[in-house]
């Protein structure tokens, strides 16, 4: 591949991930709207949310298998299709059930067939072995631009439009992914001689097993379910606790951009160094570096200052564990099924995703605050410290289906 060709991959996957993941990061400012406008219950919508991220750890493995056997333009396109019915449903007829339907189930395939994971996926196997961390890092960091972006837009529109008119928005730029996806690996990419061959749908059971059975990917399997627990949380529910705690609702909205502005610099600058370090050391000081930040802001008096500097420390650690994450598989089993075996870890993020957004929902709806909830995303979090800590480095190994 020309290294014009490469680049102009590397820029499509950044623009597409950065939508679909900038879409998702915006649910939270819908959450207090919808039920204000429309009856949408708390619970639903924190159920939602839930079950988004369990049907995206579900189809995640799934969706890598297809684009390590197919390509990852071609799945990313049908990415932006779901995620263009999963918002206009709920927007055209907004109710419980269909902020289920639409949020939960569509929603989630959608981020599944076109996030982080499938573009870094791509670009992990088009890049030069010697470049592959920066170039993942550098396709992060431009994936954050769409949290950044996103976050005033659907604030601005709920303003201008109303809840309703905020979800027909995303809707409509939803419809972004599918030319762009044609430029990221649309037919898969040709593997170098003595390569194993893809898994495909048909050996992605044989092929989670042999990597689940590796104890040092089990480890980093188990470490990513914090991440998904406490960012998921965060997502969901942090412009509520932030409104529960007096300060301008406003200031929701400033501290989710605030946290993708400062993923750009912290996704490059993770995939920049998990060429240079043991990447699990490194995913092991992220994670105590986060869990230290929330317990900091958890327990100090709220203000907007204290917020908007917790913010930016959780932003520049935000994403930074996906190109580590994906550095340190690479290294172990290779890229020819790096988006099957991303999926396969992802899936335990996505698990711990459903527990935190879907237990602050009902805690929320059955206290009225989330008070309780802190000190269980502190323990989380050193847990998944000392998990990849655990790990040994790599020596490469294949895991091929038996």
């Amino acid at each position: 591949m020309s290294r014009t060709a490469l680049w102009v991959a590397i820029i499509s996957a950044a623009a597409t991930s950065s939508m679909a993941m900038g879409i998702r990061q915006t649910f939270g400012l819908l959450l207090l709207p919808l039920s204000a406008e429309h009856d949408v219950a708390p619970w639903a919508f924190g159920l939602a949310v839930a079950l988004h991220n369990l049907v995206w750890g579900l189809a995640q493995p799934v969706s890598g298998a297809m684009a390590d056997k197919h390509g990852a333009g071609r799945v990313m396109a049908y990415g932006g299709l779901f995620y263009l019915v999963g918002c206009g449903l709920p927007a055209l007829f907004p109710s419980n059930t269909t902020i289920l339907i639409g949020v939960g189930l569509l929603t989630g395939l959608g981020v599944a067939s076109a996030g982080t994971g499938m573009a870094l996926a791509a670009i992990g196997r088009l890049a030069p072995p010697e470049k592959r961390g920066e170039y993942i890092g550098i396709a992060s960091a431009g994936g954050s631009l769409g949290q950044a972006a996103m976050v005033p837009i659907v604030f601005s529109a709920i303003g201008w439009f109303g809840a309703a008119g905020a979800m027909m928005t995303l809707a409509i730029s939803a419809l972004v992914i599918i030319p762009i996806a044609r430029n990221i690996e649309w037919r898969p990419a040709p593997r170098a001689p003595g390569a194993v061959a893809p898994a495909g749908l048909a050996g992605l059971p044989a092929l989670a097993r042999n990597a689940l059975a590796d104890r040092d990917f089990a480890l980093l399997t188990g470490g990513f379910f914090a991440c998904g627990f406490q960012l998921a949380f965060l997502t969901t529910h942090l412009p509520s606790h932030i409104a529960l705690c007096g300060l301008p609702p406003a200031l929701g909205m400033t501290a989710l951009m605030l946290i993708g502005l400062f993923n750009i610099p912290g996704s490059w600058f993770c995939g920049w160094l998990s060429s240079r370090v043991k990447p699990e050391n490194a995913l092991g000081w992220i994670y105590l570096l986060r869990t230290v930040s929330i317990a900091l802001f958890a327990f100090a008096t709220p203000t907007e200052w204290g917020t908007m500097i917790f913010a930016a420390v959780m932003g520049f650690v935000w994403l930074g564990t996906v190109p580590l994450t994906s550095a340190a598989i690479a290294r172990r089993f290779g890229v020819s099924n790096l988006g099957a075996l991303y999926g396969v870890c992802f899936f335990s993020h996505q698990i711990g995703g459903f527990l935190g957004a879907g237990a602050g929902a009902v805690l929320y709806s059955a206290s009225g605050s989330y008070a309780v909830f802190w000190p269980v995303m502190v323990a989380v979090g050193v847990l998944a410290s000392v998990l990849n800590w655990m790990a040994k480095a790599p020596g490469q190994r294949v895991a091929v289906p038996a």
